[in-house]
């Protein structure tokens, strides 16, 4: 009778969390790219068009979003450079749950800096 598996590597842990979240903000940053990109092509059809919709972001709503997008950024491009330390390291598969602290550390840190001054834009 064969035996059942006793799991996965990544199940539940660390490597597991970081690969969700990298591919979600890896989505999150394609679509905000492809609307970034239809609405500055919206400026060759109509200008006024493009100012509509431009005018349509200067709300808090999108202002928090903002946030969320800087959040994915820092997280995604951070987190990149950590696969490729698992990847090209040769210690790298042995430390990547505390270089996974570590990226989050430093995003945190890095959105603390940008949030305020930020926040006093969209609400101030």
């Amino acid at each position: 009778m064969p035996t059942k598996p006793a799991g996965t590597l990544y199940r539940g842990k660390t490597g597991m969390w970081s690969w969700v979240l990298h591919r979600i903000t890896g989505v999150a940053i394609f679509f905000f790219l492809l609307v970034h990109t239809l609405d500055t092509a919206l400026v060759r059809v109509s200008p006024e068009a493009y100012n509509a919709v431009i005018n349509t972001y200067k709300t808090p709503i999108i202002g928090l979003a903002e946030l969320g997008l800087v959040a994915a950024l820092l997280f995604h491009g951070l987190n990149g450079v950590r696969v490729m330390l698992i990847d090209f390291w040769r210690k790298g598969s042995k430390y990547q749950n505390v270089m996974f602290w570590i990226v989050i550390g430093i995003a945190f840190i890095l959105f603390l800096g940008f949030a305020p001054r930020h926040l006093m834009h969209v609400f101030g």
